[in-house]
């Protein structure tokens, strides 16, 4: 956690800098209501030791499906419309893979929806369960909400069907930035597929 010359975190627009491994590259940015103290730290030895589970457990749902296939989402717009990002992240027990990708300019919300639309695109067996997790209240009320759509009419309409095709597929609101890993690394992808494609240009 990023903190001043006295300890105390430092708070920029009402979000505090923290990193899960200062080793890794990923930052994320969190409310500091969702800080922890640090005698409730898990030791990597202990949390390895949990394989798919890689969020904190007060996060998900108690009764995810066995073989269930954890799908985070996100999308990032540099204006809206402008350059923008998805990130997605897929794990299947011990198997992780992750997306980052340049959609080029696009609105935050036709982000949100191509992320899903990739993530699902990708999987490969529709017989397990899936559980798409998100923090769009646009793209949930839309896809699992009946919302009718106004706008992105045929992005709705492909993802639409896309989930046809799965047996076990459900669509999960989450918060943003609150803490849940997966989901900050899923906005990172996202934030980074747009910068790496400003840096080139």
């Amino acid at each position: 956690m990023a903190c001043d010359s006295t300890g105390n975190p430092l708070v920029k627009n009402n979000k505090v800098r923290i990193k899960y491994n200062l080793d890794q590259d990923y930052e994320y940015w969190i409310a500091p209501k969702s800080l922890r103290p640090e005698q409730e730290a898990v030791a990597s030895a202990d949390r390895n030791k949990k394989k798919a589970d890689t969020t904190s457990p007060k996060h998900l749902p108690a009764d995810l499906p066995k073989n269930c296939i954890c799908i985070y989402t996100d999308g990032a717009s540099s204006g809206n419309p402008g350059p923008s990002g998805i990130g997605v992240v897929l794990i299947y027990k011990e198997n992780r893979r992750e997306i980052s990708e340049y959609i080029g300019e696009a609105t935050n919300n036709i982000a949100e929806l191509t992320a899903i639309h990739r993530a699902l695109s990708v999987l490969k067996r529709q017989d397990l369960p899936v559980r798409i997790f998100t923090d769009s209240e646009y793209a949930v009320g839309l896809l699992s909400q009946d919302w009718k759509p106004r706008a992105n009419k045929t992005l709705v309409h492909d993802i639409r069907g896309l989930m046809s095709r799965f047996d076990d597929l459900k669509l999960i609101k989450v918060r943003g930035h609150g803490g849940i890993k997966e989901n900050e690394v899923a906005d990172f992808l996202a934030v980074s597929a747009v910068k790496q494609k400003g840096q080139k240009q």
